[in-house]
């Protein structure tokens, strides 16, 4: 959804699961109590609003489904449009939009990390994505629409309703740990309904730009030990130069039987791996120390400041500077 799917640090998804509040600052002293410890990828909840609300933008992903009442919704993707049952708003992180209802309107909204969203758009799209850092890439392409209306009619938003409750409910207990593989089921069965609604484009038209790999094709089989071999070197020692006649010999084959076995094993030849464990290590870097630029490029074994830059973006689809700022 263009340039609003890069915003990650997911305040308002770490929100409440609140039945009947309708009031955003409660949102917020619901988080604060709750504390910066506790973080969940989904949660749901229900409310009733009286009074005009926003205009918010949130930096997670929120679906919103209409219950009960009608409301007047305003965004600058689709200027003013009227909801009611049957109808469900589907927004992009960063998305300003704000509501009047006539009366009141009840919504049940769904908050998604935006992290966790991309994670799941690059298991959907495996066979097209190498790394999961071309899931940002992909998610401009497929959505152009940073916010949209679903109108799915209230026979289909009725079937949503037990799902979401269920939602809600775990929410409000605290969404438990050891309930989250049933929440994460709850929003699988919502979105495979919603899905044939959402305005998308081809995922052909998804260029995939990441340096010399291939697309990801994997069997569920016994790892060589030679690739092991291979792997656990290059993870041991990711600034060294290394080159195919060092791994070869480390894994006591040919250069090209290395390159079979690890490609089978990993998806990828040895080295197109050594680039992506590299763009790896430097977003760890970027995330966890004040390094510069140059300085993290040296440290995962690239001489160039504007190579390694230049691989990062390739690779995530954002600059190193752009990362950082997140």
């Amino acid at each position: 959804m263009t340039a609003e799917w890069q915003s990650t640090t997911n305040s308002y998804s770490k929100g409440p699961a609140l039945s009947g509040c309708g009031n955003e600052d409660q949102a917020d002293a619901w988080l604060r109590q709750r504390g910066t410890g506790w973080f969940r990828p989904i949660l749901a909840r229900t409310t009733t609003v009286y009074r005009p609300l926003g205009p918010f933008a949130y930096d997670c992903v929120k679906l919103i489904v209409v219950r009960d009442g009608s409301a007047i919704l305003y965004s600058r993707y689709f200027g003013e449009r009227h909801i009611k049952p049957g109808d469900a708003i589907l927004l992009g992180p960063g998305v300003l939009c704000g509501s009047e209802p006539e009366g009141h309107n009840t919504v049940t909204t769904v908050y998604l990390d935006l992290d966790y969203a991309l994670d799941q758009l690059f298991w959907q799209h495996v066979g097209i994505l190498d790394h999961r850092c071309d899931s940002y890439a992909l998610a401009n392409t497929l959505y152009t629409e940073p916010a949209q209306v679903l109108a799915l009619g209230e026979e289909r938003a009725g079937l949503l309703f037990p799902w979401l409750d269920d939602l809600v409910s775990l929410s409000v207990a605290g969404a438990p740990r050891n309930r989250f593989q049933k929440m994460q089921s709850l929003w699988a069965s919502i979105a495979d309904e919603i899905a044939p609604f959402i305005r998308t484009n081809s995922p052909q038209a998804f260029v995939n730009t990441s340096p010399g790999l291939t697309a990801r094709y994997r069997r569920f089989q016994p790892l060589r030990p030679e690739a092991q071999m291979v792997h656990d070197a290059l993870t041991a020692d990711l600034s060294r130069c290394w080159t195919m006649g060092d791994l070869a010999r480390i894994a006591h084959l040919s250069e090209r039987q290395l390159s079979r076995v690890y490609s089978d094993a990993y998806g990828k030849t040895p080295l197109a791996h050594l680039v992506l464990l590299r763009v790896q290590e430097m977003s760890r870097l970027f995330r966890e120390t004040d390094l510069s630029v140059g300085e993290v490029a040296q440290a995962v074994g690239w001489r160039s400041r504007s190579h390694a830059s230049e691989t990062f973006r390739r690779a995530t689809g954002i600059s190193p500077q752009r990362y950082r700022s997140m």
